[in-house]
């Protein structure tokens, strides 16, 4: 991640690009919402906070993210 200090990172991103899964639900529910809305970085914070701190991923750092989940890298 980048030098971002994650209390106040939520401004550099587009309010309404947050996004969840639609298995979240129309209520949050325990999820995470991502903000692709920036271009060269990504947003990622918790649904169920107002004022969450964001995680900020570049695209690199955000593709290699994705690339472990979809192979199961963070599986328990």
């Amino acid at each position: 991640m980048k030098g971002y200090d994650p209390t106040t990172a939520s401004g550099i991103f587009p309010v309404d690009a947050w996004e969840s899964s639609f298995s979240c639900g129309p209520n949050g529910g325990n999820c995470v919402e991502v903000n692709l809305g920036t271009d060269g970085i990504v947003g990622l914070r918790d649904s169920k906070l107002a004022e969450s701190p964001v995680l900020v991923f570049d695209d690199d750092e955000w593709l290699a993210f994705l690339a472990g989940a979809c192979t199961g890298q963070f599986n328990r």
